[in-house]
């Protein structure tokens, strides 16, 4: 199955929170997208590897995603080597995206910028012929590197390359984002407050998404950083 787009997250959630409006715009334009989360989240305040999982798939169904997979790397232990590197290699062989969406560069938790980075430099790895990789029936792989590798925001206010307009998608991304009912703000929930879990941390998805927009002169919009310069065809396609 070829993918147009290869969303990766270190966590379940990072997806929905980091570019869920635009997941759900190119699902809505006919395009073909995943998700792959690299961990469970087991060691999230709230919440159990099972609730994760079923949010998980809540929410991909709410994006309209073509397929959502968990590579089960260790939560707050992975690390970016070879062995982490070949089964991230295996996924972006196996869908042959066009393009990589992950975590962001830098930011607050560890896993983020560790997964940013090992998810970039299994793209550039993937498009090497001699690394030899197989998939569930034993055969061997095709290498393949993908056009584009963009990085979602999340936490820390990075400043974007490009932004794409999520107006008419914000609500989506929100309820997918929401799908998550351990994760986020419940005035009714018994378990430990997080930094995740205030009603300020969930207005605030909302309201970067619209101080976005604002700026581009939309209602919403999500931000993204690039690894290397942005081309157009003309002077017009900036909008």
């Amino acid at each position: 199955m070829k993918l147009d787009i290869l969303v990766f997250s270190a966590h379940p959630d990072d997806a929905e929170l980091g570019c869920g409006g635009t997941i759900a715009k190119e699902v809505a334009s006919g395009k073909k997208v995943g998700i792959i989360d690299l961990t469970r989240g087991e060691l999230g305040t709230r919440g159990t590897i099972e609730t994760r999982y079923s949010e998980a798939s809540d929410a991909a169904k709410i994006l309209g995603v073509t397929v959502r997979e968990n590579l089960k790397f260790d939560d707050g232990f992975f690390v970016n080597d070879k062995a982490h590197q070949l089964k991230v290699i295996e996924k972006i062989r196996q869908y042959q995206p066009d393009i990589v969406i992950c975590n962001a560069i830098d930011d607050r938790h560890i896993d983020h910028g560790k997964g940013s980075k090992l998810v970039s430099d299994a793209c550039f790895l993937s498009g090497l012929i001699k690394i030899e990789t197989r998939n569930e029936n034993g055969d061997l792989q095709q290498a393949h590197r993908p056009k584009c590798v963009y990085h979602y925001i999340q936490w820390k206010p990075i400043d974007p390359d490009f932004v794409v307009d999520i107006s008419g998608y914000m609500q989506v991304k929100m309820n997918s984002v929401l799908a998550y009912k351990t994760q986020f703000y419940n005035a009714d929930s018994k378990e430990p407050e997080t930094p995740i879990s205030s009603k300020n941390f969930t207005d605030s998805v909302n309201y970067r998404a619209r101080d976005l927009g604002r700026l581009v002169g939309v209602e919403y919009a999500e931000g993204f950083t690039v690894e290397r310069y942005v081309a157009v065809d003309s002077l017009f396609d900036i909008k």
